[in-house]
């Protein structure tokens, strides 16, 4: 019998197009620490169909843009893209090997007031990524009075 979710994925996975799978997986590996697994299937006219790459436990595709098939990539899009959420234990390594890999700073990493540090950065091939380290815990009333004074600009 064969497993309808294969053993090395989750039931989402979500896939990044990219205008240049190639170098989007060398600056992953760079920033990262991403490892690139399994077979890289590329088409005849030299377009990554599917490439597969694992980033701690979680593991992304990726595929070059082809109008036919993808779409656009977020960069010809004006850098609309879904923000992949990256979860770390000493998230400042993480943000600045990013940063030197080539990653542009979106929102500055900074303490959060929901218990997180954490920012958010573009990379390269115009993918979003918030990386953060959670350092605390915060109930419910203290969130609430956090974000209305966050709200309120204090």
């Amino acid at each position: 019998m064969v497993d309808s979710v294969p053993h090395h994925l989750r039931t989402v996975t979500a896939r990044l197009l990219v205008d240049d799978s190639a170098a989007a997986i060398a600056f992953y590996e760079k920033a990262f620490g991403a490892e690139e697994i399994g077979e890289r299937y590329v088409l005849s006219n030299g377009k990554v169909a599917h490439a597969e790459f694992r980033i701690g436990d979680s593991v992304l595709s990726i595929s070059d843009t082809d109008d036919a098939t993808y779409g656009a990539s977020p960069i010809e899009l004006g850098n609309v893209s879904t923000v992949i959420s990256l979860a770390v234990p000493d998230v400042d390594k993480w943000w600045n090997r990013a940063i030197a890999a080539g990653a542009t700073e979106i929102y500055p990493l900074a303490d959060q007031f929901y218990g997180d540090r954490a920012g958010r950065l573009r990379d390269p091939s115009g993918q979003q990524w918030m990386l953060s380290t959670h350092i605390e815990d915060v109930d419910r009333a203290e969130f609430e009075r956090r974000l209305q004074a966050m709200q309120d600009g204090n």
